[in-house]
C-alpha cells in the first residue's frame, strides 16, 4: 500500500484529491495538511511513502517544505497550477520526485505516483521546455542585490549590507535591469516574481 500525505491550502481540492487517491486499491491517504509546516509535521508523524504538495500555501510554501524534507525517505511530488521556471529550478534543487500541473487528467496523478514509487522522476513536459528557455540570467551576487531591491532597500542600504560601494551597487542594478530587459526596479521585481525566481 502506498501511503500518502497531501498538502493543499484549498479545502475543496484537498478533499477531492484525498477522495480520488483513496479510491485506488494500492493507495491510502494518511494525512492532510493545509500548509507546508503541517505537511512536514505529518511526514515526520506518519512516515508516508509520498507527500504531494501545492507550492503557494500560507505559513510555509511547498518548495520550502520540500527543501526541508530533502533527506527524508518520503518522495515529494509538487502539484501546482504554476508553470514557472524559477519554481521548477528550486523543486529540482530540492530533489523532488515529481512536478505535475493541476490541469493534468486525474488518472495521470495515480499513474505518476506508481511510476515515482518505481524510482523514476516525472516532470510535466511543458516545465522542462520552460526551464531551458527561462534560466535565471543573474549571478549569485546580482540575485542578492535583487532580493534586497525587492525588500525595498535603497542603494546605500544595499551597499552597507553587502559591504560594497554605492557606485558598485548602482552598476549591479544597471546590469540587472539590462539582463531582465526592464526599465526600473519595480519592473525588475515584477519580472523576477513572474518567473518564480524569488527564494
Amino acid at each position: 500500500m502506498i501511503r500518502i500525505v497531501i498538502a493543499e491550502d484549498q479545502r475543496m481540492l484537498l478533499g477531492a484529491l484525498s477522495s480520488l487517491l483513496d479510491l485506488e486499491d494500492d493507495m491510502e491517504v494518511v494525512g492532510r495538511a493545509r500548509n507546508g509546516e503541517e505537511a512536514i509535521a505529518l511526514v515526520h508523524e506518519h512516515k508516508p511513502d509520498v507527500c504531494i504538495m501545492d507550492i503557494e500555501m500560507p505559513v510555509k510554501s511547498g518548495l520550502e517544505a520540500a527543501e526541508e524534507l530533502i533527506n527524508e525517505p518520503c518522495k515529494v511530488i509538487i502539484l501546482t497550477t504554476f508553470a514557472r521556471a524559477g519554481y521548477f529550478e528550486r523543486a529540482r534543487d530540492a530533489e523532488v520526485s515529481g512536478y505535475l500541473l493541476k490541469d493534468s487528467p486525474s488518472e495521470e496523478l495515480a499513474n505518476s505516483i506508481r511510476t515515482i514509487m518505481d524510482g523514476r522522476r516525472i516532470y510535466a513536459p511543458e516545465l522542462v521546455d520552460l526551464a531551458f528557455e527561462n534560466k535565471n540570467p543573474l549571478t549569485n551576487r546580482e540575485k542578492q542585490v535583487m532580493e534586497l531591491i525587492a525588500d525595498g532597500k535603497s542603494t546605500s542600504e544595499i551597499a552597507k549590507e553587502l559591504f560594497l560601494t554605492n557606485g558598485t551597487v548602482r552598476n549591479y542594478i544597471s546590469v540587472i535591469l539590462d539582463k531582465l530587459d526592464v526599465g526600473n526596479r519595480i519592473e525588475a521585481i515584477s519580472r523576477f516574481k513572474e518567473k518564480g525566481w524569488f527564494k
